[in-house]
């Protein structure tokens, strides 16, 4: 999206972007990282998915020390810290995941916790004597099908602010022309 001021007649967009990235160090760790809807959810499957892969295999071995819900928790909790600061890094560019970030995942996973839990739980129903391959079947499908739910929360809502911004430079102040200073204030911009 174009500045709604533009700080320098003919100055172009790209100019603008460096500029901006030199004055503002976030900035400057957000940008190279920063990528469309399907570049990031290529990344949010490949890191989402590692951590989920690796998380299903622990799920079975907790589960024989305590009930499954409660080892399913315990990993769920575990899981989304991880993988929340791997998706604020690497997948949607935001540098370092903050409490708020935290907060907001841990309520998607919590429906991912549901549903996983629900999805075995109707399993041991409908089959009461399923072994573990068709627990991790089942598991996996909902996990997946949760994943998708949680790529669209965090791209929309949780990371939104931190991947989308524009700058807006105050020309005509004059306390800041009388200075030399130049004054920026960011917007956020819904994501499409």
């Amino acid at each position: 999206m174009k500045s709604l001021v533009s700080p320098k007649p003919g100055t172009t967009d790209q100019a603008r972007d460096e500029e901006r990235t030199a004055t503002d160090p976030a900035a400057a760790r957000r940008t190279p990282a920063a990528a469309g809807p399907l570049a990031s959810f290529a990344r949010f499957v490949l890191l989402g998915g590692g951590v989920g892969v690796a998380s299903s295999g622990v799920v079975p071995v907790l589960a024989a020390l305590m009930p499954w819900a409660a080892a399913n928790a315990l990993i769920t909790v575990a899981s989304t810290l991880l993988s929340t600061e791997l998706h604020a890094r690497f997948t949607f560019g935001a540098g370092h995941a903050g409490w708020r970030q935290h907060w907001q995942s841990a309520g998607s996973a919590t429906a991912a916790y549901v549903v996983t839990s629900t999805a075995v739980l109707v399993l041991h129903l409908v089959q009461p004597s399923a072994g573990v391959l068709y627990e991790q079947v089942v598991y996996l499908t909902a996990a997946g099908l949760a994943g998708i739910g949680r790529f669209l929360v965090l791209r929309l809502f949780v990371f939104a602010g931190s991947r989308t911004r524009t700058t807006v430079r105050a020309v005509n102040s004059a306390p800041a022309r009388e200075a030399g200073a130049k004054v920026s204030v960011l917007f956020p911009v819904p994501a499409l």
